[in-house]
């Protein structure tokens, strides 16, 4: 009897064991920045170090961007990701029992998600959209500048959010540019780390090359300029490392 209750004691406390790791287990999501290969941080911004696929010199001034409804995490869910401030770049998520896991998430909202006012935290930074847009947030919002055709200096604004056709201001048509980003199946260890690796040159390339002298700033109200963005993004985010 002795035996068995040493038996039973010691399997109980396996299975504490084990509950206890899967809920302090903690995963990574670790976004880091590059341009063709080349590492970026903020470190690199505000200098003419870049070169688009249209061969225009640019500088990078502003980066950030919002990643939403990570599969990992019940609910909804959203991060805002400033490579300029060197914020939210580290996502942590506590409690993911290790095994494999389709990883996933959406850049930007959805429109059921989208909604004006609600994010305090987004209210603050001032990452809203305007009213006569229809509201709610951006998704991107990269500013830099770019040497024109004149070989001068001058603005862009390459900032995403959902298209809106103005067309008629007193019905606005909207088109969700949201979009999914999978990665499939990836192994999640004990206080693993996930490296999602953002190619900026991306945004500027494929399948659209990006002339800045055409589209440079006021892109917000451009209905036609969101989708090629929407296009682009597609084939920015890549995974890295998985540890």
């Amino acid at each position: 009897m002795k035996k068995l209750g040493l038996i039973f004691t010691a399997t109980l406390l396996l299975l504490v064991a084990c509950v206890n790791n899967e809920e302090d287990n903690i995963v990574t999501l670790k976004f880091t920045h590059n341009w063709e290969g080349t590492p970026v941080t903020n470190q690199d911004f505000n200098a003419f170090k870049f070169t688009n696929a249209n061969g225009e010199k640019i500088s990078i001034d502003r980066l950030r961007y919002v990643v939403s409804n990570l599969n990992f995490i019940d609910g909804r869910n959203y991060h805002l990701v400033d490579v300029g401030e060197n914020t939210g770049t580290l996502i942590t998520l506590q409690g993911i029992a290790p095994g494999s896991y389709n990883l996933k998430f959406r850049f930007g909202f959805l429109d059921a998600e989208n909604q004006d006012g609600v994010y305090k935290d987004l209210n603050t930074v001032n990452f809203n959209v305007p009213t006569m847009l229809g509201g709610g947030y951006h998704y991107m919002q990269f500013d830099g500048k770019y040497l024109d055709t004149n070989a001068q200096e001058a603005n862009f604004n390459y900032h995403a959010i959902r298209a809106v056709d103005r067309s008629n201001p007193d019905n606005l048509v909207f088109e969700d540019t949201s979009f999914e980003v999978d990665f499939g199946q990836v192994m999640v260890t004990n206080n693993g780390e996930i490296e999602i690796k953002m190619n900026i040159a991306e945004w500027f390339k494929n399948p659209n090359i990006w002339n800045l002298n055409e589209l440079n700033t006021v892109l917000m109200p451009n209905f036609e300029a969101q989708k090629l963005m929407n296009s682009n993004g597609k084939s920015v985010f890549s995974l890295g490392e998985v540890n």
